[in-house]
């Protein structure tokens, strides 16, 4: 899908979680895509997300197997919640894909977490 993305900006991927009903336990929009250039209009059947500007907590998973490292991360993330050391605002996080990730095996992602 990746591929068919017109006027891409870079080679890195996201994975976004928006639209928030609630909190983690609630639903949301699930989107994957790639940063494109300012102007570009979304073909058909896609469509186009803009990352605000804002505060965000980083953090990195392990390096590691995807289906592994990823959950690992965001079970670290809502402890760190349950915690109340870290105060998330439930508008949008994301997962940054770049060359760290480039072999699903043993792959590194960085998880932004929006924060108050």
């Amino acid at each position: 899908m990746a591929d068919k993305i017109p006027d891409k900006s870079g080679s890195n991927l996201y994975a976004l979680y928006s639209e928030y009903a609630s909190d983690h336990n609630g639903e949301y929009t699930f989107t994957v895509g790639a940063p494109v250039k300012f102007g570009t209009a979304a073909p058909a059947g896609m469509i186009l997300k803009q990352i605000p500007a804002g505060r965000y907590a980083v953090l990195s998973t392990e390096k590691g197997p995807f289906p592994k490292v990823i959950p690992e991360a965001w079970q670290r993330i809502f402890k760190l919640e349950d915690e109340g050391k870290l105060k998330r605002i439930y508008q949008i996080d994301f997962e940054l894909y770049d060359e760290r990730a480039l072999d699903p095996l043993n792959a590194q992602v960085d998880l932004y977490i929006g924060v108050k």
